[in-house]
């Protein structure tokens, strides 16, 4: 039998997440390759591609998407590019793998998951924690009842951003801690509770008009669960990532939801006993490249899917209404 042809990537852009999220992992990867890169600056793309030994360099985002050799495309651009982009690259042709939030706006999304749908090509938005065993533990812990019934889940992001003229404080670009770290709990809550919030209260700390650096909001579903999240992108702590999961027969604690390869540690206290452990696995984005891979080949249907993203961007929408805040992209 013959290997299933290799699935050769475009990148547009270079941003800093592109090793991370994309070239180091693809070095585990072998069903991917990335071949391509185009930046608006063009030295600048010369340099990322030797640096990261990319072999083309296109001196445009079109010129890149008009390449027939490229199957699919990641987009790490700003976020208010990834609309644009992403239709254009499903457009022609392209599958596409786009960084978190996935839009600006849930009527992007929606647009977006239009067009996923119209040309048949998967759209993945770029939640890796998804991906790695932690997140399935948690999830298996709550479907078979560990905790009883789910009665409220709070979930914070925070950190300390030293740049204060970086891209995620501009509105322009669809910047805010909401949609930046606090995209994390809004898709993580979402996740667990399988079901959609309303919004009963939602608190920003302004960094410059409208654009927030620090966001709560308090959550309730339709069954009685609540739910809480926290963002911060000027966090007086270093670094915070935290999910915790109360129910009428025990509660879960889980130390770096968002980053479980880094290191994680679950705590669970339940109707089977108590026991504190590490979940190891795959670094996360060598785990969400290789399911991005398995669903373009057909083999696998993704969880961060255009539908889930869509759910995350009204959410996202909501809780800015709620602090009296315009969305990104209005």
């Amino acid at each position: 039998m013959t290997s299933p042809p290799t699935i050769r990537i475009g990148v547009l852009g270079a941003a800093a997440i592109v090793p991370m999220a994309l070239t180091y992992p693809a070095r585990s990867v072998p069903e991917v390759q990335v071949i391509a890169i185009a930046a608006r600056d063009p030295k600048r793309a010369q340099n990322f591609a030797r640096r990261h030994h990319i072999p083309i360099v296109y001196p445009t985002y079109n010129d890149l998407l008009a390449d027939p050799d490229i199957d699919a495309i990641y987009n790490p651009l700003p976020n208010n590019l990834h609309a644009e982009w992403t239709i254009r690259a499903l457009k022609a042709g392209k599958h596409v793998l786009c960084e978190k939030p996935l839009a600006s706006n849930a009527h992007e999304a929606e647009e977006m998951a239009k067009t996923a749908h119209e040309t048949g090509l998967v759209l993945s938005e770029a939640f890796a924690y998804r991906y790695h065993p932690l997140t399935t533990q948690v999830k298996e812990i709550l479907s078979n009842g560990e905790l009883g019934k789910i009665k409220h889940i709070d979930a914070e992001f925070c950190f300390l951003l030293p740049s204060t003229n970086n891209i995620r404080f501009k509105y322009e670009l669809a910047g805010g801690a909401l949609m930046d770290c606090g995209c994390y709990p809004v898709s993580l809550i979402r996740f667990l509770a399988e079901a959609e919030p309303t919004v009963d209260r939602a608190d920003a700390r302004l960094f410059a008009p409208q654009v927030d650096h620090k966001m709560t909001a308090n959550l309730s579903f339709a069954d009685g669960c609540t739910a809480h999240l926290e963002c911060d992108m000027l966090s007086p702590k270093l670094f915070r990532s935290i999910l915790g999961v109360k129910g009428d027969a025990g509660r879960l604690s889980v130390l770096s939801p968002f980053q479980p390869h880094w290191f994680n540690w679950l705590t669970v206290q339940g109707n089977k006993g108590t026991y504190r452990k590490m979940v190891r696995g795959e670094n996360s984005y060598i785990l969400q490249l290789r399911a991005f891979a398995q669903a373009i080949r057909g083999e696998i249907k993704l969880n961060t899917n255009p539908s889930d993203a869509i759910g995350n961007m009204r959410l996202i929408d909501a809780i800015y209404e709620k602090a009296r805040l315009k969305k990104r992209g209005s």
